[in-house]
């Protein structure tokens, strides 16, 4: 089979949307090249090792590589791909160059290309994200390892929002919790939830294919007789309620449920909100603490922002 590569020039704050429009035109996977990455001071805080190499990134911007199958209904995917990615700006959100560009690759070169990108990363305290086809060896007696193949959903569990996610989780949630991940993705979050000791945890995602790759890592991970993965949109068709809401997706979507999100949080629970761009944390508060949220802590990495707020005891 033929394989095009389709490449898109544009900015750190596109990134998780556009990532998003390619997972639901039918991208298995996507390569982010972000030029900042080769600038950055690291803390090297939980031991991470980086070795970049610059030919590997743009002068400036970012780049997102996607691949799709070449078909006869290809040029109409591009076009669909191109008009979603224009339309954000109706969403304030800085699309840049936005130069998309469209090669062919075999398929040999598509099943690989990305993975040289994606190596074991330690994220926290506990959690390290490791690639299936890489032997690791825990470092610590106590590590959780979440295994993670991020050709089969977006999302390999090293984005910002993610890490910070998976911090917050561990900081804040305590043993045979209930957990509602909204927007489960890879389903990272809810077996990272598991794994910390979630009795119970009710994984969301309004994509099929996002539900069956999160169903997959749930079963690689051995977390399946706590996770329960469901295809569902956004909190509507959850009856119980929960410790702890986690949602890693967009502000502008994270707003449309808050009031939501503070029924189905026990009293003294957490709402933990990550997906958020800094130019929109000053909103998303506003609107936590409307719906009767208190803010409990902001924790921010490069240019994203993760909010943790509590409902109060009634």
């Amino acid at each position: 089979m033929k394989w095009s590569e389709l490449s898109i020039h544009t900015t750190n704050e596109a990134v998780e949307p556009i990532s998003n429009i390619l997972h639901e035109a039918g991208a298995s996977g996507v390569v982010i090249e972000d030029s900042e990455d080769l600038s950055k001071v690291r803390e090297n805080e939980f031991g991470e090792i980086y070795e970049l190499d610059p030919s590997d990134f743009p002068v400036d911007g970012v780049i997102i590589k996607a691949y799709l199958p070449v078909t006869s209904f290809l040029g109409e995917t591009v076009e669909e791909i191109k008009l979603a990615i224009t339309n954000l700006v109706n969403f304030d959100i800085n699309i840049g160059a936005n130069e998309v560009s469209i090669s062919e690759v075999n398929e040999e070169e598509w099943a690989t290309a990305w993975k040289k990108y994606y190596h074991p990363v330690k994220i926290s305290n506990r959690f390290t994200i490791v690639p299936t086809w890489e032997i690791y060896k825990p470092v610590d007696s106590d590590e959780l390892i979440i295994e993670l193949d991020p050709g089969m959903a977006f999302g390999t569990g090293t984005h910002p929002t993610t890490v910070m996610s998976l911090q917050a989780l561990e900081k804040y949630m305590t043993e045979d919790s209930t957990v509602i991940d909204v927007g489960t993705g890879s389903g990272v979050l809810a077996i990272g939830s598991a794994m910390l000791g979630a009795q119970h945890v009710h994984a969301l995602d309004l994509d099929e294919v996002a539900v069956r790759s999160a169903k997959l890592n749930v079963k690689l991970n051995k977390v399946q007789d706590h996770v329960e993965v469901v295809q569902g949109n956004l909190l509507d068709t959850v009856k119980e309620p929960a410790e702890i809401v986690v949602a890693n997706i967009l502000a502008e979507i994270i707003m449309t449920f808050i009031d939501n999100a503070y029924r189905l949080v026990r009293p003294n629970g957490y709402f933990i909100a990550s997906g958020i761009i800094e130019t929109k944390k000053e909103e998303v508060k506003t609107a936590l603490e409307k719906a009767g949220f208190v803010i409990e802590e902001v924790m921010m990495m490069e240019d994203w922002v993760t909010i943790i707020s509590r409902k109060a005891k009634d």
